[in-house]
């Protein structure tokens, strides 16, 4: 049986985990970007690493946190220690709270998930390979790319995408079946939030007693702002990495201004709220818009339920209805599980 999967984020790496490693089907991933896992996503500057999507793993998920420590390759996976504050309107900050789950970190990134997943799976991984429709026949799935490139047929097919470019999907999808409709407006009705973040290094040094810094009310033009020297091997000593997201409604605003202006912005903002006027020159800067950042909420599990007896999966964190890589990487496990209950 051959499976195909649109997009190789963490609940995609999951699927292709499960179903390598208990079935004996031949697995696709067709991905549009050069990496995989998704909004776990890391980059390199020399000697320094720093994620600049989703910040860490929790270990609510227990499950999950037994993949991540006990089944898969667990060298670099380490833990943050260091307390998350908050602060408000004003940019005041103070302790927030002390308990709750671990917080999981690789010393190469969070990218290392996906990596690690997939490095335990004979899956075939397709980079740069964006996906513009499909189709359903006789013979199973089509996929077709922007150059023209038809995939598979494909026995079942697995959509990762966030909702709103699954539902640009299924606008471009040849099929006929009674579930499309329905399935497309639920999956439309899925909201997200807008992060555009900035990434600000310094030649020195922080001394602060947080790790990061969160603004719960959501009343502030930055949402949250961590330090990756936090992390272990992500950072030399001697300097210092935050990663400033800032809140849905600024970053729509912000989306399409030039990166320049974005950054200037976030850095004097952050220099306010840690209240260190030299935050507000970084020596080095990066940046990204994730127009598709955070679900919401998640879509009526029996809609996306009924796609399936075409074959017709879909997976991710705005499944799960909870933005967390832990959620994502538990929705990949557990469609993949039904899939293999029905189909072998």
């Amino acid at each position: 049986m051959h499976v195909g999967i649109i997009g190789a984020g963490a609940a995609a790496c999951a699927a292709a985990y499960v179903l390598s490693n208990t079935t004996d089907a031949e697995i696709t991933l067709l991905e549009k970007s050069g990496g995989v896992c998704g909004r776990a996503a890391t980059r390199r500057r020399g000697e320094i690493t720093y994620d600049y999507g989703a910040n860490y793993v929790k270990s609510t998920d227990e499950r999950v946190t037994d993949l991540l420590t006990d089944h898969l390759d667990t060298d670099g996976l380490g833990e943050l220690t260091e307390p998350i504050w908050v602060f408000d309107n004003d940019g005041n900050t103070s302790p927030g709270r002390e308990s709750g789950p671990k917080r999981l970190t690789y010393e190469q990134g969070l990218t290392q998930i996906g990596k690690r997943l997939l490095a335990e799976t004979d899956a075939t991984l397709h980079r740069r390979t964006r996906i513009a429709s499909l189709a359903k026949s006789s013979a199973g799935w089509t996929a077709t790319d922007t150059e023209d490139t038809e995939w598979g047929p494909f026995d079942l097919l697995v959509c990762n995408p966030p909702a709103p470019q699954t539902a640009t999907l299924l606008q471009k999808t040849e099929w006929e079946s009674e579930t499309k409709e329905d399935l497309l407006e639920t999956i439309q009705d899925v909201e997200y939030r807008t992060i555009w973040t900035a990434v600000l290094g310094y030649d020195f040094s922080l001394d602060v007693p947080y790790y990061g810094l969160v603004n719960p009310g959501k009343d502030h033009e930055i949402g949250w702002i961590s330090r990756e020297e936090c992390k272990p091997g992500h950072v030399p000593d001697g300097q210092s990495v935050l990663i400033v997201q800032a809140n849905h409604d600024w970053s729509q605003r912000q989306y399409d201004e030039e990166p320049e202006k974005n950054i200037t912005a976030l850095a004097e903002m952050t220099a306010e709220i840690i209240d260190d006027e030299r935050l507000t020159e970084p020596a080095w800067t990066d940046h990204q818009g994730w127009r598709y950042a955070l679900p919401e909420g998640g879509a009526p599990m029996g809609v996306l339920r009924s796609a399936e007896y075409d074959g017709l999966y879909v997976t991710g964190d705005w499944v799960a209805g909870e933005a967390r890589v832990h959620a994502a990487l538990a929705n990949g496990l557990e469609t993949a599980e039904r899939m293999v209950r029905t189909y072998w």
